[in-house]
């Protein structure tokens, strides 16, 4: 799952990107919304937290301009003065929700998963595939009930291909899901080992993670 957080109150987004990073959002921080232009021409996201008070344009323009190009990735609206007008002009503009600053991190982490849950049209916080059961929220897996010993980066590759199911997910597109611009010490390779990891920890389960020469990785019960 990867984020983008736009907002120019450094030390607030990178505590942000901190709580976000532990619980499995992979997070690039832009502190304009030049900058912000800039990681979107390269990279899609998952959710966009956006300040409306940018120090260059508006963020409302930059929701506006992504509406525009139909782009539908869930919008999450953070501002200091936060009225009933600008709540109604930014729903109006296409945002999926808002938060009013101060907030708690835990309120922003819940309403990210909501909003994402609801691009999936995931009713339930669980992920569900045989006997294998998986909390987002708390990146925990079990197997018939028995808890799964897996890394911060494993469990959010299994998210990742439990959220996608009966999808074909290239290695790219595995490695934007997990890793920030910031990783740049992390190599495309890291997929493969991670994916190796994975399967060692469910041999057995009826739950396998299949590769597609060529084309990537799917996830599925067998039997």
């Amino acid at each position: 799952m990867r984020v983008l957080i736009v907002e120019d109150a450094t030390d607030m987004a990178e505590a942000v990107a901190i709580r976000l990073g532990k619980s499995g959002m992979a997070c690039d921080l832009a502190e304009t919304y030049s900058m912000a232009e800039d990681f979107l021409a390269v990279q899609s996201y998952d959710a966009i937290v956006l300040d409306i008070n940018l120090p260059d344009r508006n963020g409302t323009e930059l929701l506006q301009s992504l509406r525009q190009k139909n782009d539908r990735t869930p919008v999450l609206m953070l501002t200091a003065l936060f009225s009933v007008d600008d709540r109604v002009s930014a729903l109006d503009l296409g945002a999926d929700d808002y938060l009013v600053k101060p907030f708690d991190q835990r309120e922003l982490e819940a309403r990210l998963r909501a909003l994402i849950r609801r691009e999936a049209d995931q009713k339930s916080d669980q992920v569900q595939l045989g006997a294998l059961s998986f909390s987002p929220a708390t990146l925990a897996a079990t197997l018939n009930e028995t808890p799964v010993d897996l890394t911060r980066r494993e469990a959010m590759l299994l998210g990742l291909l439990l959220r996608n199911q009966g999808q074909v997910l290239g290695k790219q597109r595995l490695y934007d899901g997990l890793f920030a611009f910031d990783d740049i010490d992390v190599g495309l390779n890291a997929i493969e080992l991670y994916i190796a990891r994975l399967r060692k920890k469910l041999n057995g389960s009826g739950v396998a993670i299949e590769t597609q020469r060529g084309l990537g990785y799917r996830i599925h019960a067998c039997g």
